[in-house]
């Protein structure tokens, strides 16, 4: 999806009203500018109120708007209401104990929160109708939707957000995520560590009304609110359930979950009692786990939609073929890359991991094996990151000349002098795949290193990346990160902070934290922009990655399919989708 891309249908119609008279137009365009979202900060004894512009590429973050769905056409859905697709097999379905890109496809079209983003990325109201922050920006008061409801027909309560924050910071749920995206609220993370009994940061001071405490100032901190770890969940139905509670869900979202096979398909049904716009249109969404090639499925008419893989590109591609006028090509916000282990030798040493980075032909991969398909990533963030960029960066680029001089300058002198390396992929026991084969086979080459690769399934993968004593050397290849939230912030303080849930690889620079910190509290948009860029050069410069590439992604839609939206992250939007057949 174009990040550039903004909402404009309300202008259109004020053109529209021109022509009926000057008054009347000036009068809606009146209406339109007190319909953009105002950030209203809530002090004692006083209230300052800023109201924000409709989005531009000033910001940095995403602004908060109100959805406009009053002047959008109004959908006309025709024949059989059911999406099939092909899906994977989620490790968990618990909102508070995902960590992973397939478990959140799901798990955001049967739950939610306070705030979501819309088809711009820009954030709007989700559960919370509404809320203000107070003039030192740490105390958010949210008043939920009158009409917010459970899949059942229970209201949603304060109560219910109270208890959900709580469980997700108890160190007995086990959350990978909590920390990382709730910590910045007041005992969350002396929760999690056991100092405290409870999350003080969190209050009920009513029925609909929620006041969350952060310990210090964060721009982000609305952003994180998107994320599954803060998804609200029906204590009765967690506590009857059991350890398999999350099978049988009584969420909040859009769709429930109707039927869960695994191996064989999951599906999800309309939640005719939603609660906001625009309501959901689908009666099923049928996710096809087995079945053969999703391809083959697709061309048969037994999938309405499916990814296309590296084997099919080049068809699909050439504009003579009819499914070309099918395709829809997405910029993801995602980033793939090789991370390397900095408690494990060798790449404990600096000098290594960039020779590591140095020696990888990164453009011939993506010429050859992906044919020319994704984007070569030189940095950490992607290219359609709204609002940030960083054109100056000095990558660590492809030269086996400097790759060997770095490790003769190393500790070790000589490849000779390392251990045994393996490198941990995706895998089920089969061929590794051409995008491993050319990783290893370029570090042959280029270094006269033999890398033993290691396969193992995604709950595996998963499980070794959460354990803090990981004990593997180097990981990744074929997975990567995609952003939780369009904010840079997601990617250089997430993943690089000395010490945060996500920093897989154990890197920790003091230095990076504090410009991190400058960051996380910086809201002059080009300031923050801007220690950010230094923040990326320096991780660059430090390589505890090996960035490979940012990802695209293409997908087949048939023609009856409308407003097929395929957000570049993970997002709700099935509530999107019609058929008219």
């Amino acid at each position: 999806m174009s990040q550039e891309k903004r909402w404009v249908p309300l202008i259109a119609a004020v053109l529209v009203l021109a022509l009926i008279g000057l008054c009347v137009a000036a009068v809606l365009l009146g209406q339109q500018v007190l319909r953009q979202r105002a950030v209203i900060n809530a002090a004692t004894p006083t209230t300052r109120v800023e109201v924000q512009p409709p989005p531009t590429e000033t910001f940095l973050t995403p602004t908060v708007v109100e959805l406009p769905t009053a002047a959008e056409p109004a959908p006309v859905p025709s024949g059989r209401q059911v999406l099939r697709q092909p899906g994977g097999d989620p490790p968990t379905l618990d909102p508070h104990l995902s960590g992973d890109s397939t478990s959140a496809e799901y798990i955001v079209e049967i739950f939610s929160g306070l705030l979501t983003l819309d088809r711009e990325l820009n954030l709007v109201p989700d559960l919370a109708e509404s809320w203000t922050v107070n003039d030192t920006d740490t105390v958010y008061t949210f008043t939920l939707r009158s009409n917010a409801q459970f899949h059942d027909g229970k209201p949603v309560r304060a109560s219910d957000f109270k208890w959900s924050f709580e469980r997700a910071c108890d160190p007995a749920t086990g959350s990978y995520t909590a920390d990382t995206y709730l910590g910045d609220i007041v005992g969350c993370r002396d929760k999690l560590r056991g100092k405290a009994d409870s999350v003080a940061g969190v209050e009920a001071l009513d029925d609909r009304t929620l006041r969350i405490t952060i310990d210090a100032p964060r721009v982000y901190f609305l952003s994180k609110l998107t994320f599954p770890a803060s998804y609200v969940l029906d204590r009765s139905n967690v506590e009857s359930g059991g350890a398999a509670w999350a099978t049988r869900p009584n969420g909040t979202g859009p769709f429930k979950l109707a039927q869960i096979e695994p191996g064989v398909r999951i599906v999800l049904e309309r939640n005719d009692a939603y609660y906001r716009d625009p309501k959901p249109l689908l009666e099923r969404a049928e996710y096809i786990l087995a079945g053969g090639s999703a391809m083959v499925m697709y061309e048969q008419g037994d999938l309405d939609m499916t990814a296309v893989t590296l084997n099919d590109i080049e068809r699909v591609l050439d504009p003579t073929n009819p499914l070309n006028q099918e395709l829809t090509v997405v910029d993801t916000l995602g980033v793939y890359y090789i991370d390397l282990n900095l408690k494990q030798p060798p790449f404990d040493d600096i000098k290594v991991r960039q020779a590591f980075n140095h020696a990888l032909d990164r453009e011939r991969i993506i010429n050859v094996v992906y044919k020319k398909t994704r984007k070569v990533a030189w940095g950490i963030v992607p290219p359609g990151m709204p609002h940030y960029s960083n054109p100056d960066l000095k990558p660590l680029g492809y030269d086996p000349e400097k790759a060997r001089q770095l490790i003769a300058e190393s500790k070790y002198g000589d490849v000779s002098e390392f251990p045994d390396i393996t490198f941990h992929v995706l895998g089920a026991g089969g061929s590794t795949g051409r995008v491993i084969e050319a990783i290893v086979a370029s570090y042959q080459q280029n270094l006269g290193l033999n890398i033993e690769v290691q396969q193992t399934d995604w709950a595996t993968f998963l499980r070794d990346l959460n354990n803090p004593d990981n004990p593997n050397q180097m990981w990744g290849g074929e997975a990567g990160w995609i952003a939780d939230y369009p904010d840079p912030h997601n990617f250089l303080d997430v993943l690089f902070r000395c010490g945060s849930n996500q920093n897989h690889d154990n890197y920790c620079n003091p230095e990076v934290d504090k410009l991190l910190d400058k960051a996380a509290a910086e809201r002059e948009p080009k300031e923050r922009e801007a220690l950010y860029r230094q923040v990326e050069q320096q991780v660059i410069n430090d390589a505890p990655w090996v960035p490979l590439f940012f990802d695209v992604q293409y997908w087949l839609v048939k023609p009856y399919v409308k407003n097929a939206y395929l957000p570049s992250l993970i997002t709700p939007k099935l509530q999107y989708y019609y058929m008219e057949r």
